[in-house]
């Protein structure tokens, strides 16, 4: 691993796309921005804001913490990322993995992102293992039939969307009969969550995730820290009112491979300090 150094980062992220001008269009982040100002749930992620948003001040949160556009008459075309936004939060995102390694932590990692983001993740479960972490796996095999304008299936948790170092995958996602599929539901968390309290066994320290995974988990109270679009404004919602510990600001769509610098950087700042913890 050679990762990169900050301005190497920030260079990489420009010319990746995972931040500056990104492919995520305009319209659809206005378009979110009211849906979830209007409370619409498949766009709140899990969450239940505690005040009232409103499609503007929604824009304006994500003008601040995410660095779309404040203009309110730009409604179309290209938006943006801010790549220092985008390290800033990394490097919040780094140091709340990195205390769990120090702390030994208990961790749960699960994605409604699993194609872009699976990989990435279990690279991160990898290096918290060995570093003492407990990685939980819970609610394998609980689902329930999803409806909608192309009928109904069968979705179930699976850990089927990355391999880890040991052979066994440690990234929840939901699935159907051909695989991990994209969501945004909560449904999964909530319900691992559930099944956890019923046995008894204690909830995890920190939960690593995306969508409403990551929501849902805030939500219970739990530390969630999770990645996050320009066109998914309720982490940052959560982030701001305190119910999600960090949101991180990329395009969270984008190839696999391009997220590799990224997880270089975020796996040298967890051995850092882990490393300083035990001079």
């Amino acid at each position: 691993m050679n990762p990169p150094d900050r301005s190497a980062l920030l260079a990489h992220l420009t010319a990746s796309g995972i931040a500056g001008r990104v492919a995520t269009a305009r319209e659809n982040n206005l378009l979110h921005y009211r849906l979830m100002a209007d409370r619409d749930p498949y766009y709140l992620l899990g969450l239940d804001p505690s005040r009232r948003w409103t499609a503007e001040s929604v824009l304006e949160l994500m003008a601040e913490r995410v660095g779309v556009s404040p203009d309110p008459l730009h409604r179309a075309g290209a938006d943006t990322i801010g790549p220092e936004l985008t390290v800033g939060a990394l490097d919040r995102y780094a140091d709340r993995l990195a205390a769990a390694a120090v702390r030994g932590e208990t961790v749960y990692f699960a994605t409604g992102h699993p194609s872009p983001l699976a990989r990435l993740y279990q690279r991160f479960a990898d290096a918290l293992r060995g570093h003492g972490c407990p990685i939980l796996r819970a609610g394998e095999g609980w689902g329930y039939d999803a409806t909608s304008r192309y009928g109904t299936r069968r979705l179930t948790i699976g850990y089927s969307a990355a391999v880890g170092a040991g052979g066994t995958g440690d990234v929840a996602a939901l699935e159907d009969a051909d695989g991990p599929v994209h969501s945004h539901s909560a449904r999964p968390i909530r319900a691992t969550f559930a099944a956890l309290a019923a046995d008894g066994v204690p909830l995890p320290d920190l939960v690593v995730a995306d969508h409403g995974w990551c929501g849902g988990a805030g939500q219970a109270g739990v530390d969630a820290v999770g990645f996050a679009d320009c066109n998914d404004p309720a982490l940052f919602v959560g982030e701001y009112e305190g119910t999600v510990r960090v949101a991180v600001p990329l395009d969270d769509g984008l190839d696999p491979a391009v997220y590799e610098p990224l997880g270089d950087y975020v796996l040298a700042r967890i051995d850092t300090a882990r490393a300083i913890a035990e001079s």
